[in-house]
């Protein structure tokens, strides 16, 4: 028998609803979302084989829904052309110092400023209340994080001991690119400052166009940086971290149960690298002391001098555009709470 035309109409319309269906289900579920992350740390790294460990549990459980493909070694280039080729979509995620992102979320740059911070203590005070408005301003900022990554200290390294700001005149100190902050103090200090990305510094290292490198200890010897220097001021003069951010877009292109096994797994993998970072920098510290580098120290009349010409400069730095005046008090309210609660145990 004949099927009549309503009838045909309405198993054509079936059909495609059928095909739309399956379609769709094999949209979210079944075609890779492949997501290319950038980073300056070199492939072989213990960094890189914790993330390589996370994007296999994460592609193993996402049934290869959910890829990560890692460009390791600098060579997608700076922090700023990373940011670059993610807002184009060429890559979708990087693993970023704090500064590096602070063009996106001002609130990155205050981690760093120099001699901020005075101990390790008051670092894990601070960053137990603070780095969660970090993370909502990176998210406003258009990026999901996982967790931040411990940097360590940075100490002043040379060729030549530097016990006091006097040693480094005259002489070429490197100042990241994209951190106009720390460019900023390095002038009030009345230095000459030399604007390089991280990738740029073991050749200009080599090349004699920078004398003077701020690094921690990790961060110097992961970069071969501790090859061309010979002192270590034993002084730590600014706090870093480390962030692994997606695109916030390229995120949102998963399906709610995939973000939550990324969320998991590599919100994990942050927590693992950030609780062992410190013992590495104590340890990377021994192997920087046993390659045959020498720790000098400081004049120690002059801390109190140079915390005070940068606190000196702590007004100007409120009102630049690039600092979030609202979070900078916050920070520094955080940081005076913690030191009248010292004050008040030691009493």
């Amino acid at each position: 028998m004949a099927t009549s035309g309503p009838s045909k109409l309405a198993a054509f319309i079936g059909s495609v609803v059928a095909i739309a269906i399956v379609w769709a289900g094999t949209s979210a579920t079944g075609v890779a979302q492949e997501i290319k992350v950038a980073t300056v740390a070199p492939d072989g790294s213990s960094w890189m084989q914790e993330m390589r460990a996370g994007a296999a549990e994460i592609r193993d459980r996402t049934d290869g829904r959910v890829v990560m493909k890692f460009y390791p070694g600098g060579v997608m280039g700076s922090d700023s052309q990373v940011l670059r080729k993610i807002r184009v979509g060429q890559l979708q995620g990087g693993a970023f110092a704090g500064s590096g992102l602070a063009e996106r979320f001002s609130g990155f740059n205050l981690y760093g400023i120099p001699l901020l911070f005075q101990s390790f203590d008051e670092v894990d005070y601070v960053r137990e209340r603070f780095d969660p408005a970090l993370a909502e301003g990176l998210e406003q900022a258009g990026f999901v994080s996982f967790g931040f990554i411990e940097g360590g200290f940075a100490h002043v390294m040379a060729n030549q001991p530097i016990t006091a700001v006097e040693d480094m005149r005259r002489q070429k100190v490197w100042s990241p690119e994209g951190d106009p902050i720390g460019f900023m103090v390095l002038e009030q200090m009345g230095l000459s400052p030399v604007v390089l990305p991280p990738t740029d510094v073991l050749t200009g290292l080599q090349t004699g166009l920078l004398d003077v490198v701020a690094a921690s200890p990790i961060v110097a010897l992961v970069l071969q940086w501790h090859t061309k220097i010979q002192y270590v001021t034993d002084l730590p003069i600014a706090y870093g971290v480390g962030i692994f951010a997606l695109d916030r877009r390229a995120f949102g292109r998963l399906t709610a149960d995939d973000q939550q096994i990324v969320t998991e797994v590599m919100g994990r993998v942050m927590r693992g690298l950030d609780e062992a970072a410190r013992a590495d920098g104590h340890e990377a510290r021994d192997v920087l002391q046993a390659s045959g580098l020498e720790f000098v120290p400081v004049n120690r009349g002059d801390i109190a001098g140079w915390r005070q010409t940068i606190e000196e400069v702590y007004p100007a730095l409120r009102a630049r555009n690039d600092i979030d005046a609202t979070l900078f008090d916050q920070l520094l309210d955080l940081l005076a709470e913690y030191r009248g609660e010292s004050v008040a145990q030691a009493d």
